[in-house]
């Protein structure tokens, strides 16, 4: 009768340390017959700290007559390692206990003694290099089909760099009549407001109503609005003396107006209450960096409220083994457009553009571009114009936004030839 054998991983084995990959080889130009005259060395990333290098290894064995190499990583590695799990059995024949460990595949490639690749030459070169070995097999000993298909991918190579050629001829014809310095504005004020524009919220330039261009259920979800109903409160039934309090304390010019004009309607109320605690989270997370958790925006912030803002407005980085939530300057311009766009709907279509960007930390001409790309009509209110609350600041010359439809849809290259013309 046959003995019985016992299944063991090498995982559950405590008396162990960690246990390493097996590692399956294979060599790309045979099969090794004697593994007696050959030596594998195994090398492993030393940045242990970085998830993406950590589990990076390369196999090298040394023979006679070459040495081959092999790595995980890397466009030359093996694709069946992401795809499928591996495992090589070690049956122990006094015990009868198998253990079983994670492998590896490996693919060893034979390197040629006398070749030298300089340091500077990237693997597109290497790549390429080894094509034209290849090409040249074809030409000697290929078939008819293998050579019409050689001469097919060498006329379109002639053809890609005829057109190439031709592209760079004409874009040198550009720059000379235009000058390098003006074709760099361009494309940063092109690429900066395609940022600006990837960054906008929500926008139905279609509507037939303002309420409907940016809606609010698509800046506050009636699950985050209602939320909010406990922190509204706390702000709708401050007193004088309390707002005057946060005024000394540095809080949001924009909020502190929000809530000195708070309307007679109960729900008109409530609502720009909750929209100014929620406007005032914004601004505060607009002027943080780095490492944000749920400490920065308070106790009274909901949950549901504090993974909205964290999953909309900030973005994860690997920094010192962890990862960490920061807010880069992309974001800020995405903070200002909703800030802007809640703004619009507690303000009757009309919102301080001078106020929000101070709180904001941005410049003028930012909030300007911002504005403008929202398809905002822009106007100033003067000194003297209108009731001025006792907000300091509010008593200099303000540049006002204002959604009208249709929208505004203001002419880039216009603007640009204007500055050029300018300088």
């Amino acid at each position: 009768m046959a003995a019985s054998c016992v299944w063991k991983s090498c995982d559950q084995d405590r008396k162990k340390a960690a246990c390493e990959s097996a590692v399956v080889v294979q060599f790309s130009n045979g099969n090794l017959k004697n593994t007696d005259h050959v030596d594998f060395s195994l090398y492993r990333n030393i940045d242990v700290n970085n998830p993406r290098k950590k589990s990076r290894r390369i196999v090298v064995a040394e023979t006679e007559r070459l040495s081959y190499v092999a790595n995980n990583f890397g466009p030359e590695s093996l694709k069946c390692n992401t795809l499928c799990k591996y495992y090589v059995g070690v049956l122990d024949r006094k015990t009868k206990r198998m253990e079983v460990h994670n492998a590896q595949l490996f693919n060893m490639h034979p390197i040629i003694p006398g070749e030298y690749i300089p340091e500077d030459k990237t693997s597109k070169s290497i790549a390429t290099s080894y094509r034209e070995k290849v090409d040249s097999l074809i030409e000697a000993f290929g078939t008819n089909k293998q050579k019409r298909a050689l001469n097919s991918r060498r006329l379109n190579l002639v053809g890609s760099e005829a057109l190439h050629n031709a592209v760079a001829k004409a874009a040198d014809g550009i720059i000379e009549q235009r000058g390098v310095e003006a074709l760099e504005q361009d494309v940063a004020q092109s690429q900066a407001q395609n940022d600006v524009m990837h960054h906008l919220p929500p926008c139905y330039a279609d509507a037939s109503r303002p309420e409907d261009v940016y809606p609010f259920d698509e800046l506050l979800s009636p699950v985050e609005y209602a939320a909010l109903e406990e922190a509204g409160c706390k702000l709708a039934d401050l007193s004088t003396e309390e707002l005057q309090k946060m005024e000394q304390e540095g809080s949001p010019k924009t909020v502190l107006l929000l809530l000195q004009t708070l309307p007679m309607n109960a729900e008109a109320r409530e609502c720009q209450a909750r929209c100014a605690w929620y406007l005032g989270q914004l601004i505060k997370l607009s002027h943080q960096k780095r490492n944000i958790n749920r400490k920065a925006f308070g106790e009274g912030c909901p949950r549901v409220v504090h993974n909205k803002i964290m999953r909309t407005f900030t973005i994860e980085v690997f920094n010192s083994g962890r990862l960490q939530s920061m807010v880069p300057t992309s974001m800020r311009v995405k903070l200002a457009a909703h800030c802007l766009a809640l703004l619009l709907h507690v303000g009757q279509w009309t919102a301080d553009l001078t106020l929000l960007q101070r709180d904001l930390g941005l410049t003028d001409t930012k909030m300007v571009e911002v504005a403008k790309s929202m398809g905002l009509r822009l106007s100033r209110r003067y000194p003297g114009v209108g009731d001025v609350l006792d907000i300091p600041g509010l008593e200099e010359e303000h540049r006002l936004a204002t959604l009208e439809l249709p929208l505004v849809k203001y002419d880039q290259s216009r603007r640009r030839h204007k500055r050029k013309k300018m300088s």
